[in-house]
């Protein structure tokens, strides 16, 4: 297969792509994990993480996991940036639904050359966010860092806002988009039944009736808590 415009080919980017993800969700980057995300075996995952430790890309520690290095974090972080424009063009521009476009960005985002990535940006006024709430990194290498965790690890009775939904998961994404939630949308869990599986949650306006989320679909959701609201009346 022949190299991609970066001089990286395709599965090398994934690679990347996906540790990073891996990696900013706080899970550790396993042989399993890497294998389980991209949808392949474990022994192909063994002779990437070789090849790509090599290239000076990771660092592997056995029976811990895998780390990127600064030039692995580099280029994730630029495909990140593709596939996110990409995202957000064609879910402006042409249309695509929050559920069926990160499929197409996937095709698109390790073929399509530069100019033309900083073309949509450009166009689209430079977005800082997809369009499933996820921060874009910057030409330069920047991405926002926020102190944010998923609706599944929020505590019954903590207000939160949603920040991003994974985007990888089309099952999850039309779970979130049923569930209403969307990026901006504030949200507290009523409560964690971890027999059933779900969580109550309110929805936006406090007075609507609480909502079954599945714990699958509220692990896909990442929240930024907010303030505690002092007056008397949030408690009743």
């Amino acid at each position: 297969m022949p190299d991609e415009p970066s001089g990286l080919s395709r599965s090398v980017e994934d690679y990347l792509k996906a540790i990073y993800a891996l990696s900013e969700s706080g899970t550790v980057a396993s042989t399993s994990a890497i294998a389980e995300a991209l949808d392949v075996q474990p022994a192909s995952v063994t002779g990437m993480v070789k090849r790509l430790a090599e290239s000076g890309f990771l660092t592997h520690a056995p029976y811990k996991g895998v780390q990127l290095t600064s030039a692995g974090v580099e280029q994730a972080l630029r495909i990140l940036r593709r596939h996110r424009i990409l995202e957000s063009y064609l879910t402006e521009r042409l249309r695509y639904s929050w559920e069926a476009v990160h499929q197409e960005a996937e095709r698109l985002e390790h073929a399509a050359s530069e100019e033309l990535i900083e073309r949509m940006a450009e166009a689209l006024d430079n977005p800082s966010h997809d369009p499933h709430g996820a921060p874009i990194p910057t030409r330069a290498g920047e991405i926002e860092s926020t102190d944010s965790f998923t609706l599944a690890d929020l505590g019954a009775g903590v207000e939160a806002q949603v920040r991003a939904i994974r985007d990888d998961d089309l099952t999850g994404l039309r779970g979130a988009e049923a569930a209403g939630l969307l990026p901006g949308t504030r949200v507290r869990v009523r409560q964690r039944r971890l027999r059933d599986g779900f969580l109550l949650v309110e929805v936006g306006d406090r007075q609507t009736t609480p909502r079954e989320v599945k714990f699958e679909v509220a692990h896909r959701v990442f929240v930024v808590a907010l303030p505690m609201d002092p007056s008397p009346e949030r408690g009743r």
